[in-house]
């Protein structure tokens, strides 16, 4: 980096301080100064309401993250097996992979939490709340992962397969022992964040009536008229991105650096 680069970089990074500092002034002031600021904090960070409503909003996370973890074993395997098939030479197998993951992808993941537990039971197939939310997570993400399980495969040069045929193995052989463990270093950036995205998108159950921590926020809310236990939940929330955020970027690094 030249000398320039660096000197523009402090002056941006003393400017940023300077308006973060001055935003931040501004704030306090409004926040102190007039009414509505401080009907936001009463809304919003009412002490009494957050003392009560934090513990009860945080026994939901243990079911956040078994939703989000018992999904992803799943969505794992469904996607790759969907993958595998997106790229076979059997035009029943690829087409079929082609049709789900366009169908899924086009439709919203709230539809599809709505159509398993609430359309199947018009079928005569009542499913636990918890049974129907792990379903839908998994059709759903599994079409996105598959694509994701897709491009890793063909990021690897062909002459890699081609040379584990020519050694006697067969395609699934090659596939397992040769493609898929280099495929699967280049997908695990993606594939985390996914996870994340997964995390954060189990609080759409809350319309099924699991107890996750989003819908223990809205019943708190409900009970003491305030906005704060929504904020406990959004804490709980960030209690487990935040830390994954930084894990994944810490893998991702040591990955471009070929460690």
């Amino acid at each position: 980096m030249s000398a320039i680069d660096e000197r523009w970089r402090k002056v941006v990074w003393v400017l940023g301080i300077v308006l973060s500092l001055g935003v931040l002034a501004f704030l306090v002031v409004f926040f102190l100064r007039f009414q509505a600021g401080k009907t936001f904090i009463d809304e919003f960070f009412n002490a009494r309401t957050f003392r009560k409503s934090l513990p009860y909003v945080l026994k939901g996370l243990s079911l956040t993250v078994r939703l989000a973890l018992i999904s992803e074993v799943f969505i794992l395997i469904t996607g790759l097996l969907i993958a595998m098939a997106r790229i076979s030479r059997n035009p029943i197998l690829r087409v079929g992979a082609v049709i789900y993951i366009d169908v899924i992808r086009g439709l919203p993941l709230l539809l599809q939490i709505f159509i398993f537990y609430y359309g199947l039971a018009y079928l005569g197939f009542k499913l636990d709340p918890f049974i129907a939310g792990v379903a839908a997570l998994t059709i759903c993400y599994a079409a996105y992962e598959a694509e994701i399980f897709r491009a890793g495969i063909e990021s690897i040069h062909r002459g890699q397969m081609e040379a584990a045929r020519s050694l006697g193995m067969g395609y699934l052989q090659a596939m397992r022992y040769v493609v898929l463990p280099q495929a699967i270093r280049n997908v695990i950036p993606p594939l985390s964040n996914e996870f994340i995205a997964l995390l954060k998108d189990t609080s759409l159950l809350s319309v099924i009536a699991l107890a996750e921590i989003l819908r223990r926020g809205t019943e708190m809310m409900g009970k003491y008229y305030n906005v704060t236990p929504l904020v406990c939940a959004a804490i709980g929330y960030l209690i487990i991105t935040l830390p994954l955020m930084r894990l994944v970027q810490y893998v991702t690094n040591r990955l471009s650096s070929g460690r």
